[in-house]
């Protein structure tokens, strides 16, 4: 049963190693993954010390538990690297915002096409989103055209991730960059948030 002292305590995800493995016995891998079997803990902990080597717990929930001889601090060491170029090589997903009216005019039309073109080919997801006002309202299908006849146009970059659907005044639709475009580095971005485009915000 769990002490007072050590509720809330925060668990260790660290293996059990050398002295700290307390079991009478343990199924026992050797430094290059040769089974040596079932050992007494006494013989596994002479053995890791003969070789230089820490006793390291591997598979706890085993009966006995799996240890393995190996460079305690060296297997660290390789691991946090592989972590790092992990997270290195991982992709932020950021998603960026257009708005249009329905009723856009054809130049304000190519200067917004342009914008979604520019953010798919950077590897980037775009919401694009019709705002009606007013009687617009009662006109859905226009800015359903909109939608559609945005998304052919940027066809060659990306594809609609999430058909137009109403949302209260606006409707919106989602374009994604095909699996061939990547991502270029994000530099303002923080953990892919989301944020809407400070340049399409200022033209409204």
């Amino acid at each position: 049963m769990t002490s007072p002292s050590n509720r809330g305590a925060p668990v260790s995800t660290e293996p059990r190693i050398n002295d700290r493995i307390r079991v009478p016995e343990v199924r026992l891998v050797g430094p290059n993954g040769e089974q040596v079997g079932i050992v007494r803990i006494e013989d596994a902990l002479r053995l890791a010390q003969e070789a230089d080597l820490d006793l390291v717990e591997v598979a706890a929930q085993a009966r006995p538990p799996v240890c393995k001889l190996m460079d305690y601090g060296k297997f660290k060491y390789e691991t946090a690297q592989k972590a790092r170029e992990s997270r290195r090589n991982q992709q932020l997903t950021v998603i960026k915002e257009q708005k249009l009216r329905p009723k856009i005019d054809p130049h304000d039309y190519q200067t917004k096409k342009g914008h979604v073109a520019r953010f798919l080919s950077h590897g980037n997801k775009v919401k694009v989103t019709i705002m009606f006002r007013g009687r617009e309202q009662s006109r859905p299908e226009l800015g359903y055209r909109l939608l559609q006849k945005l998304a052919e146009d940027v066809a060659e970059l990306g594809f609609v991730e999430s058909n137009p659907k109403q949302d209260g005044r606006n409707m919106i639709m989602v374009l994604a960059p095909h699996k061939n475009i990547k991502p270029r580095p994000v530099k303002q971005e923080q953990d892919g948030v989301v944020e809407a485009d400070e340049a399409a915000e200022a033209s409204e």
